[in-house]
């Protein structure tokens, strides 16, 4: 596969053909970001709809809110297997085109089963997307790992936000929610056409396709401060998208001034996402980064435990500011990895393990409220979460190698373990 222009590769299609294919990647990321949440955030504005609409009950409903982390979880672990079967061009292209299969589909549904079915082929493709970017960044382009995880972590944010806030509008002006939810297939489409491309460039297998693996990972200490770090920041994220808005409107606040706080909160991931991934690559240590993150995590949830109103609008832009851990842990997939495929398994293991730890937050906060019947408990636990996030990270933020860790001793550390 051509590397982007400037870097040293065979001349065999010449200049202009490596260039050409070195922009269709940068689009393809860029395009593939902005589909890995839409099937997620485009249900949560309209779920009373289509729950009523499908005649879901509370129970099903909860399966529906629960099948991105499961499968993020399930999808995540397979994907360093199904890369080595598939390669990773073809596999994107199957997993961008299962997301615009399942959003399409279930959009037709009128039975909830099937609707539960296309959702899940949906998040499926989500999912192996998720590994599967971080890898083709440190593949692709190993000199320019901060500008192109920033172009990731930015289309990630604009895709989620995106979504969020335009699936209530195109109901709205379409006359009922099936569109609405249909109508993100037409961009995974489009997300899908780079790859198409380059799918004929597809590179031989390498030597290090077969190097590292999930279990690989988690017999490392490092893998597992991985999986901490990444499954703690989420953890924090699914809380809040989940159970923010309700404790403002429990202290006061209108539920369109709280629903308007909340998205704040989640817009800041947009100029964090511009401006961190690119930081963070320049500096090998990054454990600077993890204790001002943590700074704002406890300065803004302390805020929120003392005065959830008075200063509302603060508290949210630091805790904002503490979710930049989000861009951070993705950054580590390549900036801790020295091949694309220990990317890829330390991609598949943090995010398989993390977000069935992310899936549990929400539940047990809400646990905690109902059993002392206020805030201030589950905010205690929020504090723990985040400095949990600063342990693995002060661990994690240091300036070492996964394939180090992984190799027996004395083995090549330029290398890979067998």
């Amino acid at each position: 596969m051509p590397n982007p222009p400037g870097s040293s590769r065979s001349q065999h299609h010449g200049p202009p053909r490596r260039r050409n294919v070195a922009w269709l990647l940068v689009a393809g990321v860029g395009l593939a970001a902005i589909n890995l949440r839409t099937a997620i955030t485009s249900i949560g504005p309209v779920l009373g709809e289509v729950t009523a609409g499908l005649g879901m009950s509370s129970a099903v409903a909860g399966v529906l809110t629960t099948l991105p982390v499961l499968c993020f979880a399930v999808f995540g672990a397979l994907t360093p297997a199904m890369i080595r079967r598939f390669g990773e061009h073809h596999l994107l292209v199957g997993a961008i085109g299962a997301l615009a299969l399942g959003l399409a589909a279930r959009a037709l549904m009128t039975d909830q089963w099937l609707f539960l079915l296309f959702s899940a082929v949906a998040l499926s493709g989500g999912a192996v997307g998720n590994v599967l970017l971080p890898t083709l960044i440190k593949q692709h382009f190993p000199e320019r790992v901060g500008a192109m995880t920033t172009l990731y972590t930015t289309g990630l944010a604009l895709g989620t936000t995106g979504a969020a806030a335009g699936t209530v509008p195109l109901a709205q002006a379409a006359g009922g929610w099936h569109i609405a939810i249909g109508a993100y297939a037409l961009v995974a489409v489009l997300g899908v056409l780079p790859w198409v491309f380059v799918l004929r460039d597809e590179p031989p297998a390498r030597a290090d396709r077969k190097a590292l693996g999930t279990g690989t990972v988690l017999r490392t200490a490092m893998g597992w401060q991985s999986v901490v770090f990444f499954g703690s920041q989420a953890t924090i994220a699914y809380v809040l998208f989940g159970w923010f808005a309700e404790l403002l409107r429990d202290n006061g606040l209108s539920a369109g001034s709280a629903g308007l706080v909340l998205s704040y909160l989640t817009a800041l991931s947009i100029p964090t996402s511009l401006a961190l991934p690119a930081l963070m690559a320049r500096v090998r240590d990054h454990r600077l980064f993890i204790v001002l993150f943590y700074a704002c995590y406890v300065a803004g949830f302390t805020g929120l435990w003392l005065a959830p109103i008075g200063g509302v609008w603060i508290w949210a832009t630091l805790i904002g500011l503490g979710m930049s851990t989000f861009p951070l842990a993705l950054t580590f997939f390549a900036v801790r990895t020295r091949t694309a495929a220990g990317t890829a398994a330390m991609s598949a293991s943090s995010q398989s393990i993390g977000y069935l730890m992310a899936g549990l937050g929400p539940f047990l906060f809400g646990l905690l409220h109902e059993l002392t019947g206020g805030w201030q408990v589950p905010i205690a636990m929020m504090l723990g979460i985040a400095t949990l996030n600063l342990a693995a990270g002060m661990l994690l933020g240091r300036d070492r190698y996964l394939e180090d860790a992984a190799a027996p001793a004395g083995a090549d550390r330029g290398g890979v373990a067998a």
